[in-house]
């Protein structure tokens, strides 16, 4: 297994630099009047960052279809124009995107000048991908960000071609989008509820097949719900319907996953395609003689809002009906407003997505709302968008990837632990391992938040296996998921030898944190009773094949090997020891997961320090540490993770 990360702005030395990026600044302009800036708003925070560490910034973008001419209908000119406005201080405007004198401006940049270049688009050669055009733009500066996420799915030169000659790294935008998107789809919260619309099952397949096997409920709605339902063998009457994808469209009703899929309980039906046409809500099966589905019923609207209302992860891509149309327009609104209302994690993706929760007035009420139409959706089909791949990466692992988790126990004030996070992130940001952080319940929200954005994980010390209930004093794992967690231990030696913790009630534990989307740290180990007596591999068997009782098998899942007897005492296993434990526990996982252990991340626990790190992870079983006492300073912490590292 590979594990890759994408080196950001963060990552590299800008002062002194010339920075070209590549923005997305295809926004609606006409005789000149810029009607819409959010593309523009959203690369704000890149530009303000880089201006902030003394780089010089060349900005190049696309904006519409010049077909590789120079149509001054979409010139960049405004734009250049309106980024003045907005950031209040000089835009320098290019006339051409390369040629001497383009080349001549960039080379007179001053630390803390911007340039705007003309549209990438008057030239054939950016959509063709030519090297000596993307050379041509790669020579104008020192580094390549690429924060244009609505153009990351599309090989052109200036996202993809351009790579090949300047060091690339992504811009803040795109960073946010990976991680937003990136949540949603590859460890959601559960419920997890997709809504997937749009006109056509033909542009929606992909995705289908993908998300299917995630997600809890798929809501299917617009034109592509017509499909489905003539594929049931409903007479949809003058309904778009795909005739060639209904015998797909059968496949997907007749899989073992066709419980998830939720159609319309009734819809819209209109006389004509037409504004003003006559329009009544009616079962599919009684849609009039000649008239069509324009958008789903008020039964549909009410079901569709119960299942977001209860969800904890939902993705949205497509509108539900004609929602240009104000008499079409109420199935995709109401759905709009139940998803800005919900606790859920809530992401849009799609262009029209877009434009419903902006006509509802609730999209600032969204968690993402993502700024790539084609790429959003590509994303949610697992398809690898080419802007972002020729990325450098931060770190790439062949193997288990290494874990460093600092369990902090009943220590550290809300002062201390934000000084923590903050002090972590810096000294520790070119680390190829995973960190995770676990912190007291009470202040998990607060390491979460500042940890945003910089690869550092979360986890909980504790929950309890019910959702909800007359539980004083216990955290359910949707708790602690709302909370920012990523992980869960569960069964760490205290919780076991000093609270009464049983391999049973670990194991469901670690079944509510699959659930709930958190990835399970099963710990495990012997007494020193049980050390002496010769029993250690005995006990780890038994208690590993009761831990894992409930857990679905998933490469995700972590095990941490504790020996009751060094946790806290100073005392610590050998390296032998520690491997021979740990190549045992791997062993029983085999018996029980198959080959799927050789995937699994397994930890050593106990009284670990910077002095004896390298010995344990140098062991081929033992995946990284779960640190106590000496994680509760920072510098500590770093120092054992890069003694760890050599």
């Amino acid at each position: 297994m590979t594990y890759l990360k994408k080196k950001t702005i963060r990552d590299i030395n800008v002062n002194n630099k010339r920075v070209i990026v590549r923005v997305d600044f295809n926004v609606p302009c006409k005789n000149g009047i810029i009607s819409d800036d959010t593309r523009i708003v959203a690369a704000l925070p890149t530009i303000q960052y880089l201006l902030d560490k003394g780089a010089s910034i060349i900005l190049m973008s696309h904006m519409g279809r010049p077909k590789g001419k120079r149509n001054m209908e979409y010139s960049l000119a405004p734009v250049a124009k309106r980024l003045a406005d907005v950031l209040g201080r000089p835009v320098r405007f290019a006339e051409d995107c390369v040629g001497e004198e383009t080349a001549k401006m960039a080379a007179a940049m001053k630390p803390g000048d911007i340039m705007l270049l003309e549209n990438l688009r008057f030239h054939p050669e950016e959509e063709k991908n030519d090297p000596e055009f993307a050379k041509a733009l790669a020579d104008l500066a020192d580094i390549y960000v690429d924060d244009a996420f609505g153009s990351a799915h599309r090989a052109h030169a200036s996202t993809v071609g351009i790579a090949s000659f300047l060091p690339a790294v992504c811009g803040l935008l795109i960073e946010k989008e990976i991680v937003s998107l990136g949540k949603a789809v590859s460890n959601p919260a559960r419920p997890f509820v997709v809504i997937m619309g749009g006109a056509k099952v033909s542009d929606k397949i992909s995705v289908i097949e993908n998300l299917l096997t995630k997600v809890d409920s798929l809501l299917i709605g617009g034109g592509m719900a017509n499909t489905f339902f003539a594929a049931q063998g409903y007479n949809m009457q003058a309904s778009k319907v795909e005739e060639d994808k209904l015998d797909l469209t059968r496949s997907f009703l007749s899989s073992e996953l066709a419980e998830r899929i939720q159609l319309p309980l009734d819809v819209i039906a209109a006389s004509s395609f037409d504004a003003n046409a006559e329009h009544i809500a009616c079962e599919v099966g009684e849609i009039p003689e000649g008239w069509m589905a324009l958008d789903i019923g008020p039964k549909t609207v009410d079901l569709f809002k119960y299942l977001i209302r209860n969800a904890a992860t939902v993705v949205w891509n497509g509108p539900l009906g004609v929602f240009e149309m104000d008499a079409f327009a109420e199935g995709t609104m109401a759905i709009a407003r139940a998803v800005a209302d919900s606790p859920a994690f809530s992401v849009i993706g799609g262009g029209d997505s877009v434009s419903a929760v902006n006509k509802a007035g609730v999209s600032y009420r969204i968690d993402h709302v993502s700024t790539g139409g084609g790429a959003s959706l590509e994303f949610l089909e697992g398809k690898i968008l080419p802007g972002i791949d020729v990325l450098e990466d931060k770190y790439s692992y062949e193997g288990r990837r290494p874990l460093y988790a600092a369990n902090w126990k009943m220590n550290m004030d809300s002062a201390k632990a934000a000084y923590f996070v903050d002090d972590l992130r810096q000294k520790a940001a070119n680390t190829a391992a995973e960190l995770v952080i676990l912190p007291p319940s009470v202040y998990l929200s607060q390491v979460a938040k500042a940890a945003t954005d910089s690869g550092i994980r979360c986890g909980i010390q504790n929950i309890y296996w019910e959702n909800s209930g007359p539980f004083t004093g216990e955290v359910s794992s949707s708790m602690a998921k709302d909370c920012g967690a990523d992980y869960v231990l569960c069964g760490h030696s205290e919780r076991r030898h000093i609270f009464g913790e049983t391999a049973d009630m670990v194991a469901l534990k670690a079944a509510s944190a699959q659930q709930a989307g958190l990835i399970p740290m099963v710990c495990v180990g012997e007494t020193i009773e049980q050390r002496q007596a010769g029993k250690t591999m005995e006990v780890l068997k038994q208690d590993i094949q009761a831990s894992l009782a409930g857990v679905t098998p998933d490469a995700q899942v972590v095990i941490a090997y504790e020996p009751v007897w060094a946790i806290g005492t100073g005392l610590a296993a050998t390296a032998a020891d520690a491997e021979a434990a740990i190549a045992c526990i791997r062993q029983e996982v085999e018996a029980m997961w198959g080959e799927l252990a050789e995937e699994i991340r397994i930890l050593y626990g106990g009284s670990v320090n910077a002095s004896n790190i390298a010995e344990f992870m140098t062991c081929p079983n033992i995946d990284g540490v779960m640190v106590g006492g000496a994680s509760l300073q920072c510098d500590s912490f770093v120092k054992i993770i890069e003694n760890g590292e050599k």
